[in-house]
């Protein structure tokens, strides 16, 4: 019997542990820059030393991301990248790098399609599991049911501001991870490391051993070694998805990814 998404992943955290260091997950929108060559971009990441991969579907609404991945997602729907198209590239990523793959969404477009029809076309595409962007702790039951029914991990988020007893309740929903915001705000490059994660990462600590993944404004490789002491993992965003808005081909791209994971990917190495 396979694997489900949730026992893939608590793999992937095992074996990066064991290796000294904290698991590689860029981000990158579906569809970018054009749906024929998404899945392309992810594999010169996954060449390059990502351990996994957030994959964003384009949404015209994205509550949480700034410019850059609205720009992206903008893009990428522009360019014909449809939930289902966007499904098919999740499933060419899964079956050619063989990584886990987290499909980034926000609650409006599950609800729209129901909360079990979304869960099981992701973990058909062979997803490890979902993250609901702007979805709170308090409404998160029929989604966290949808997702284990259909064998996915469900990534919940903590902050900063969140306090002990909603931090309490984000661990009793028992996420595959935690998904930890190092800088309040929207998604976007930022010039200095979060001073805020150090003592987030020590409240999460202190109450569980889910694994703690940090992401929001981590945008180079000195910020992703200073969180990578702190968290089980590494989420970088904005900043990759700029190198494939600015890039003027899809060979371009694919070599800048290559630079960038690339350096991230030895920053993450305790």
């Amino acid at each position: 019997m396979a694997d489900t998404g949730v026992a893939t992943v608590r793999r992937a955290f095992a074996d990066a542990h064991a290796e000294g260091r904290a698991l590689l997950m860029p981000y990158l929108t579906a569809g970018l820059p054009d749906p024929a060559s998404s899945a392309d971009l992810f594999v010169a990441m996954a060449e390059a030393g990502a351990d996994g991969f957030e994959i964003g579907i384009p949404y015209s609404d994205p509550l949480m991301d700034g410019p850059t991945i609205h720009t992206a997602g903008l893009r990428a729907l522009d360019a014909g990248a449809t939930f289902a198209r966007s499904i098919e590239i999740v499933r060419d990523v899964v079956d050619r790098t063989g990584r886990p793959v987290f499909v980034m969404t926000y609650a409006n477009p599950v609800l729209t399609r129901g909360a079990d029809a979304y869960a099981e076309a992701v973990a058909a595409a062979g997803a490890a599991g979902l993250i609901i962007a702007d979805l709170p702790v308090d409404e998160a039951a029929r989604f966290s049911a949808a997702t284990a029914a259909a064998g996915l991990g469900l990534v919940m988020f903590v902050a900063p501001t969140t306090d002990d007893a909603r931090l309490e309740r984000v661990i009793a929903a028992d996420p595959v991870f935690i998904y930890g915001v190092a800088r309040m705000g929207v998604t976007g490059e930022q010039v200095e490391a979060s001073s805020q994660l150090e003592n987030l990462a020590r409240r999460v600590r202190a109450r569980t051993d889910i694994p703690l993944v940090a992401g929001v404004g981590i945008s180079t490789p000195e910020m992703a070694a200073a969180a990578a002491r702190h968290a089980d993992g590494v989420i970088v965003g904005s900043a990759l998805v700029r190198r494939v808005l600015e890039a003027d081909s899809v060979a371009a791209a694919s070599v800048s990814l290559r630079t960038a994971v690339a350096e991230l990917a030895v920053a993450v190495r305790h």
